[in-house]
């Protein structure tokens, strides 16, 4: 696989005993908790009584921030850690008037008694855009998770939560934020949920809650760091750049299962290597004998797809049998299939079904699922005939959302000690329905629409334009191997692609893969791997006080 590092050329840097690395060393941030805290006290529930409502002219009218404060201990790495719990709201603030705009639901873990200058703190959000951070805070880095049976199917109840070995409480502070219409976050009146639900809109509402918790928690002066997964990879490339804009200068961004570039969505040479890596889990390949070793073989299909397959596409009607051959021997399909397919593995039917899922396995009744092809469900009957784009259908979601739903329940209420009449809204279908996905990124890329006048979204551009600027900035790109919704091979190309010039500054963006799906963290061994690839980050960051100096001197600049 080609390194994202670099502008061309390619490296076997798959590898890794758990995940692999792409071929530059990744150097990044040092994440602790930020700002001092008090020493554990009593417990503090609280029971909201306010209506949030999710809908689009929805909002609300109570200005108030309020939360449940709880008091916790963890041992992470063989380290004791005492830590406070926060889980509640703060008000964000109309950048103009100054008047408040937003209600936005929260939960922050935070080590007691450190000093703001050494403890960073990291900014959490899922995707969708519509999605909670109920998916990250419960699934990766916070200091207990759900117990899930990945890639199986999690049994229903009783389930179970456990301590996290994996936690990153020991290297930062963490907050997980829900955007406005997902959780208990809402607008504030004469304001309504669908004003936020855009690309920019979105993004500037995020900054003006890290602006506020900076505030309330006396954590300017502390290294800071985004984590977004899916959309909230694109989310973090707009959101870095205004950070930077408005004075706030990050020493770290991690990209988990990114989407930069919209117009490559079902890139079917982006998606290749994936479908192969499914078709080797399932001993689908039709290779002799069969790859032993996962990356080295999607650093194979990598070249394959860019060289060979990228001009048998261009080509098609008129094919090559050899090429032909080889593509069946990489996805387990027929070539008399993939001809069907006009070689296009990543082509869909009219009702929205990938055709490779639902054919790989087809012979045994069973489709693949999109966010971990690892994942099998059922897929004859009504199993086969629900709507394919309601995500809550596809079988890696199907596996996990029971132990979501009940786990969150019982934490957010009973040991986080928050309770509320409202209905938490883990994923919102109207945010997304009503989504403005346009946006100009600083270097004026405007992808324009595409050929039924949807505006296509592409923030790569973002993203080569903050770490142009702030040239300390470390960026770690996460991806599953089996994740079909947000390719990794795809998101090597974008990053390749994207416009930054400077070979040196391209040394701070590394990647890593593992043998997991979209949630990378849902794998226990990926989960502990990608634990360790973000310590050496946050390490290397936070010790190296030349560059803290140089952010902190950006920020200083232009005070907010």
């Amino acid at each position: 696989m080609t390194n994202p590092a670099a502008g061309t050329g390619s490296s076997k840097s798959f590898h890794n005993s758990h995940g692999a690395h792409a071929p530059a060393a990744f150097h990044a941030a040092a994440v602790s908790h930020g700002g001092t805290t008090a020493q554990q006290g009593k417990d503090e529930p609280f029971f909201d009584p306010t209506a949030y409502g999710n809908g689009p002219d929805d909002s609300v009218t109570d200005a108030t921030e309020a939360a449940a404060i709880t008091h916790h201990t963890c041992v992470i790495g063989g380290r004791k850690i005492n830590y406070t719990a926060t889980a509640g709201h703060l008000v964000t603030v109309d950048p103009s008037s100054s008047q408040p705009s937003a209600k936005m639901f929260y939960v922050a873990f935070t080590e007691d008694n450190q000093k703001e200058e050494s403890r960073p703190v990291t900014f959490f959000y899922n995707g969708g855009p519509g999605s909670s951070s109920v998916f990250v805070l419960l699934g990766s880095f916070a200091p207990r998770r759900i117990k899930t049976s990945m890639p199986g199917f999690t049994p229903p109840a009783p389930y179970a939560m456990e301590d996290n070995p994996d936690s990153l409480l020991d290297r930062s502070d963490l907050v997980f934020i829900n955007p406005v219409g997902t959780g208990y976050s809402a607008a504030i009146a004469p304001n309504t949920n669908r004003k936020f639900w855009g690309v920019d809109q979105d993004a500037s509402s995020i900054k003006q809650f890290i602006k506020r918790f900076l505030t309330k928690n006396d954590r300017w002066n502390s290294p800071k760091f985004l984590y977004g997964e899916s959309y909230g990879t694109a989310r973090s490339c707009v959101l870095a750049y205004m950070l930077h804009e408005d004075g706030i200068d990050l020493n770290g961004v991690t990209l988990q299962s990114s989407i930069l570039d919209y117009t490559q969505a079902g890139n079917p040479v982006g998606a290749l290597p994936t479908a192969a890596a499914d078709a080797w889990y399932h001993k689908k390949l039709g290779l002799a004998p069969t790859p032993t070793d996962l990356g080295t073989f999607a650093e194979e299909v990598a070249q394959f797809a860019r060289t060979d397959y990228l001009a048998a596409l261009r080509k098609f009607p008129t094919t090559d049998d050899a090429v032909v051959e080889k593509l069946s021997e990489y996805t387990g399909i027929d070539k008399t299939t993939l001809i069907a397919w006009s070689l296009d593995i990543a082509a869909y039917d009219s009702r929205g079904n990938s055709l490779f899922l639902t054919t790989l396995l087809k012979s045994q009744g069973l489709a693949l699922g999109e966010y971990d092809g690892r994942v099998t469900a059922i897929d004859t009957g009504i199993a086969g005939k629900i709507d394919p784009n309601s995500g809550g259908n596809d079988p890696t979601m199907t596996a996990v959302t029971g132990v979501y739903t009940t786990m969150w329940n019982t934490y957010l209420n009973e040991q986080l000690k928050y309770t509320s009449n409202s209905s938490f809204t883990d994923l919102n279908d109207q945010a997304f329905k009503y989504w403005d996905f346009s946006h100009i990124d600083p270097t004026g890329a405007q992808k324009g629409l595409d050929s039924k006048g949807n505006v296509i979204l592409y923030t790569a551009g973002d993203l080569a334009a903050v770490m142009a600027l702030n040239v300390d900035l470390k960026v770690l790109s996460a991806n599953g191997f089996y994740d079909y919704v947000t390719p990794f091979y795809q998101t090597v190309l974008d990053l390749q692609q994207m416009p930054l010039v400077s070979a040196q500054v391209r040394q701070n963006l590394a990647a890593r893969f593992y043998p997991s799906g979209h949630m990378v963290y849902l794998d226990n061994g990926s989960r502990t791997a990608l634990k360790g690839d973000l310590a050496k980050m946050y390490d290397s960051t936070v010790s190296n006080t030349e560059a803290l100096t140089r952010v902190r001197a950006l920020q200083a600049r232009k005070k907010p």
